[in-house]
């Protein structure tokens, strides 16, 4: 295996101030909330209004004009569910204060989030993406397929300013990526972008480890189903940027109808409040199921960020598919960032709809498995763990040592 140094501590790399005066554990708890006491309220409240009644109809049409014109939030009293709603406002509000951006807007998945930005792009005629792999499997194949008649271009980090082209509209990469947790160098890339727009899915890492705006990137993607809402039971996407850009993914969002329901907006605003909490003892439970992990003569590989984080990802000697069927703890299921520890074969699920090709040459190999790591005892996880690798050889090598993100 590649060798790479441990994290000094689990914790290393866990950010701990905003880019405001308050640090982000503060934020994480105020931000969206900030009007509650004026308002005699401790929880937010749950507007589930579909419309809104106004007498002043030349008013409304004034407003309608304008969202028309710019995507900016209407002043006033709301007018329909498509085209904002309080609740939801409220975790846009707080995301984009933890992420350190001007705004941000949130869609019905992740994928809905990434549609807007591929439609906001090609309605100026920017149909051309310069993506980097590996990718979310579905963000591949969304890019690759053409299904929103954007062209994508493949490239390695160090080939993005050569790539780029008059009709370029956008950069995508993911960091830590999913599935093999590779890094890229964000200032780097941005720098190599220019002046086209650079999209980082910052889904694995959270505005905790990373804010991907503090090193250029224009566009900061989240798939909010995974830890910003951390408990499994919400599906929503969210883009943080700046107010320019939140415009036109706010029309598009009105015109295609990919909009949060007021109930996600809710569990998403609480799920903020523990995000650094909940990210920071994951990543603890993670650091030390890679390192026991990368130790492990079963285990071929292990992949774990520089940056740290609570995902881990490992390559076995034998079958994967017999780990899988073989814990008892850990659930085996798709998704990730949830309270309780979850296993997957990207080659199987997540990634079985990229091309075998393209699958393996981003370094998504059939012996792969992806660990979201819970909450839960480690002592427990790595039990449950080590009953589902199966027996040990009677020869083992020694003095591995963790892949590290390249």
């Amino acid at each position: 295996m590649d060798s790479a140094s441990m994290p000094t501590s689990p914790s290393d790399g866990v950010r701990t101030t905003a880019p405001g005066s308050r640090a982000l554990a503060t934020e994480a708890v105020h931000a969206g909330r900030d009007d509650l006491a004026r308002q005699g309220l401790h929880a937010p409240p749950i507007d589930l209004s579909t419309t809104y009644p106004s007498y002043d109809s030349r008013g409304e049409a004034a407003r309608i004009d304008a969202f028309a014109a710019t995507g900016a939030d209407p002043d006033g009293p709301p007018v329909y569910g498509r085209l904002g709603n309080p609740t939801v406002a409220r975790f846009e509000t707080a995301l984009a204060r933890l992420e350190g951006t001007e705004a941000a807007v949130a869609f019905a998945s992740g994928m809905a989030a990434l549609s807007a930005v591929l439609l906001a792009r090609a309605s100026t005629g920017l149909r051309h993406v310069v993506a980097v792999r590996p990718l979310y499997g579905c963000s591949d194949h969304l890019l690759t397929a053409g299904l929103l008649g954007s062209e994508v271009t493949w490239t390695d980090p160090a080939g993005i300013a050569d790539a780029l082209r008059p009709d370029t509209g956008l950069v995508i990469v993911e960091s830590p990526a999913n599935p093999t947790l590779a890094e890229v160098d964000l200032r780097a890339v941005a720098h190599a972008c220019g002046s086209v727009p650079l999209l980082v899915d910052n889904t694995f890492a959270t505005p905790v480890l990373q804010r991907p705006a503090e090193h250029g990137a224009r566009l900061v993607l989240h798939s909010a189903t995974k830890y910003l809402g951390g408990h499994g039971d919400v599906l929503a996407g969210v883009v943080a940027c700046d107010e320019e850009f939140a415009g036109r993914l706010r029309q598009v969002r009105f015109a295609t109808g990919g909009v949060l329901h007021p109930l996600a907006g809710y569990l998403l605003l609480r799920g903020l409040s523990t995000l650094p909490v909940r990210v920071r003892a994951a990543s603890a439970n993670a650091a030390e199921l890679a390192g026991r992990l990368a130790a492990d003569p079963r285990v071929a590989r292990v992949h774990y960020p520089r940056i740290g984080g609570a995902m881990v990802s490992f390559e076995v000697h034998g079958d994967p598919h017999d780990v899988i069927a073989g814990v008892r703890l850990i659930t085996p299921a798709v998704s990730l960032g949830s309270v309780d520890t979850l296993i997957q074969h990207p080659a199987s699920i997540s990634h079985r709809i990229v091309d075998a090709d393209d699958r393996r040459g981003a370094g998504v190999s059939d012996r792969l498995l992806r660990l979201s790591a819970g909450l839960e005892d480690v002592e427990d996880l790595w039990a449950d763990l080590d009953a589902a690798l199966g027996e040990r050889p009677e020869a083992a090598p020694a003095g591995r040592a963790l892949a590290g993100a390249e």
